[in-house]
């Protein structure tokens, strides 16, 4: 288990999303819905173009935080909130997000991340907290 005070921050990850990751993640998941892959689709339900899974985006934040730790099963909770899609345009440069972390807490032998999700200039997660044991 590593060491860690409050107020640290993890370094980023930047995760670049395009829609060959949808495909793959939709086969793997079974999560087939149309938001994720068709335009026309998208455009229907009212939505800015294909957007990316929410458990990939939920996924890839937390990344941020188990590619810090010794030990991927020191993370014993972690929740998120939608804010915001991450929409994934149809070209080779894809959707680039960056994530970020920082310990709001320590207490018990365990440490509370804050992480943010940066796209486009702006938030696509709220309330994204994940808290892992550490020594």
């Amino acid at each position: 288990m590593k060491a860690i005070s409050a107020g640290e921050v993890l370094p980023s990850l930047t995760v670049t999303f395009r829609r060959e990751d949808l495909v793959r993640y939709a086969g793997a998941s079974g999560d087939f819905n149309p938001i994720h892959w068709s335009d026309r689709m998208a455009a229907a339900l009212g939505l800015p173009g294909v957007i990316a899974h929410g458990m990939l985006t939920m996924a890839s934040a937390v990344r941020v935080v188990t590619d810090w730790l010794d030990d991927p099963a020191d993370l014993v909770e972690y929740g998120v909130r939608f804010t915001k899609p991450i929409v994934v345009p149809d070209d080779a440069d894809g959707a680039e997000v960056t994530f970020s972390a920082k310990v709001d807490k320590v207490a018990d032998g365990l440490a509370e991340f804050d992480i943010t999700a940066i796209f486009g200039g702006e938030k696509v997660l709220g309330r994204s907290r994940a808290v892992v044991r550490v020594s």
